[in-house]
């Protein structure tokens, strides 16, 4: 309370539920809606993986999620967000400077401005926090990704560090990268919520409280992300694995860029030539020697049983699904951020008939220079916890080259690996701008390699036929199709079809 009587605006961290308590009661509702309704194959898939993110109260206990103005925050010290001269215009600046005082601004002038991805530290002046910690967001474009990404981490890393070095009992976070810097929202949260994560699991053990502050439009974004990096529990940690990206970062948190990276032999100093019967022998001994493969009993008794169609139906399934679920525990485990970054599949809104719409860009598949198989388990990867419902997909065959052309024996051996479910719940797949050669290896495929999906494909000549399926505000199309489209689909249309007599696709 302040002399006059009036209750203080300034917020006490203390008195803020940390992540660990319920955050009100639709909170409560929304967390025990989201976890019963998962379904129970799925959850059973994941009983047997590691989440990199396991449930740990003791680091949820420290956590706090705040609506609300940071410069309100009385906690050790709160971050500013702003520019490389420290003069930036933004709303949580703005409120810092409006409550701290005009003297900070003359202690601004003699940092003598902060590189993007630093941090630095003034006193609060006028604030409740004692101190506060200014740091420079990236500017976001896609070409630099990359760039951005390592950019970002590194600012809520320096601010996290500075607390330790400073022996900081409480910090309130802003979200740095402000609307200004193009950032986008999700990706962000992604980076702030694991960088934040890794510095405490590593080096927290004196932090008390770490709040992020967020605004109404920051909140659901935050809520919707956190339980992959903050399970609230065993069950949410299991079930939030498989929505977790392909890039994780390292083991502080930050981005791993792949060309960086050294790559050193399983056994170094080892020439393949010196291994002789008892390495050999030894290397065998290991083999299936863990919980998981112990599980799988003779598999080479099994394949010989299967080519001899001795093998019952159910018995082939269980093995299939042994054989899947290895491939999906790999695609967990290895770092995929450079398929991640081709954004050669991504999920979009959904069709007519509310089912989730996946979107593959043959543009952007550089096959002769990636690992394929690399590719394949991104593709796992990302899919395994869509197909558990109904979906469709969509591929941009739109100016491909052939370097861009999937060979069939992969897609064969795709079909072959992925789970029935992947199978029985796609209901559509829409092939967008084919030519006739594509058109015919389509139907040789579907026709002679894989049963199930001839139904299925769709071929699309233009947009305007794939809008009957899925309105243009439910798909995230890649502009470079959208002007292709542009030029060349009104060759397609003949004035029956703009009377509305066009071919109409079908919805299963």
């Amino acid at each position: 309370m302040d002399p006059l009587g009036a209750r203080s605006q300034f917020v006490e961290v203390q008195n803020l539920p940390t992540w660990d308590q319920p955050q009100g009661v639709q909170d409560e509702v929304d967390r025990k809606k989201r976890l019963t309704e998962e379904d129970d194959q799925l959850a059973n898939q994941l009983n047997s993986l590691e989440s990199p993110f396991p449930f740990r109260q003791d680091i949820n206990s420290k956590i706090v999620l705040f609506n609300g103005d940071v410069a309100l925050l009385n906690c050790t010290a709160i971050v500013n967000t702003s520019n490389e001269t420290l003069t930036d215009k933004n709303p949580v600046s703005d409120s810092i400077h409006r409550y701290a005082g005009p003297e900070l601004r003359d202690e601004l002038l003699k940092l003598k401005g902060c590189r993007t991805g630093e941090a630095k530290m003034t006193e609060g002046f006028n604030l409740a926090a004692r101190f506060i910690i200014h740091t420079v967001g990236p500017k976001y474009k896609a070409k630099y990704r990359t760039a951005a990404e390592s950019s970002l981490y590194s600012c809520y890393r320096n601010v996290m560090q500075l607390s330790k070095e400073h022996a900081m009992a409480s910090v309130g976070l802003c979200v740095v990268s402000t609307v200004k810097r193009a950032y986008p929202l999700e990706d962000a949260t992604h980076i702030a919520l694991r960088t934040v994560r890794r510095f405490l699991e590593n080096h927290g053990e004196n932090i008390e409280t770490v709040v992020f502050a967020v605004s109404d439009v920051e909140e659901p974004v935050y809520r919707k992300l956190m339980p992959l990096y903050y399970p609230c529990s065993i069950k949410e940690e299991k079930i939030s694995l498989p929505f977790l990206p392909a890039d994780i970062g390292n083991a502080e948190g930050e981005p791993v860029v792949p060309e960086r990276q050294i790559r050193i032999a399983e056994k170094p100093g080892n020439l393949e030539d010196d291994s002789g019967d008892d390495s050999l022998d030894s290397d065998l001994g290991l083999v299936g020697s863990h919980a998981f493969a112990r599980m799988e009993g003779d598999v080479d008794k099994q394949r010989k049983l299967i080519l001899q169609g001795q093998m019952s139906e159910a018995a082939q399934h269980k093995q299939h699904q042994r054989n899947y679920n290895r491939w999906l525990c790999r695609a967990r485990a290895e770092d995929l951020s450079d398929i991640a970054a081709l954004k050669a599949l991504y999920q979009t809104g959904v069709d007519l008939c509310g089912r989730t719409v996946m979107v593959v860009v043959g543009r952007n598949i550089p096959v002769t220079i990636i690992d394929m198989e690399k590719a394949l388990l991104y593709f796992i990867h990302v899919m395994d916890h869509i197909t558990v419902k109904e979906y469709v997909m969509v591929y941009f065959h739109t100016l491909t080259a052939e370097h861009n052309h999937l060979d069939t024996d992969f897609l064969k051996k795709l079909y072959d690996i992925v789970d029935a479910k992947f199978k029985k719940n796609l209901r559509a797949f829409y092939f967008v701008h084919p030519t006739f050669r594509t058109k015919v290896s389509t139907w040789f495929f579907t026709t002679f390699s894989v049963s199930g999906l001839k139904e299925k494909v769709h071929h699309i000549e233009n947009l305007q036929q794939l809008f009957t399926c899925i309105l243009p505000e439910e798909i995230d199309i890649p502009p470079f199709v959208l002007e292709y489209d542009t030029r060349v689909s009104i060759q397609y249309f003949t004035p029956l079809q703009f009377m509305g007599g066009g071919k109409s696709f079908p919805s299963d």
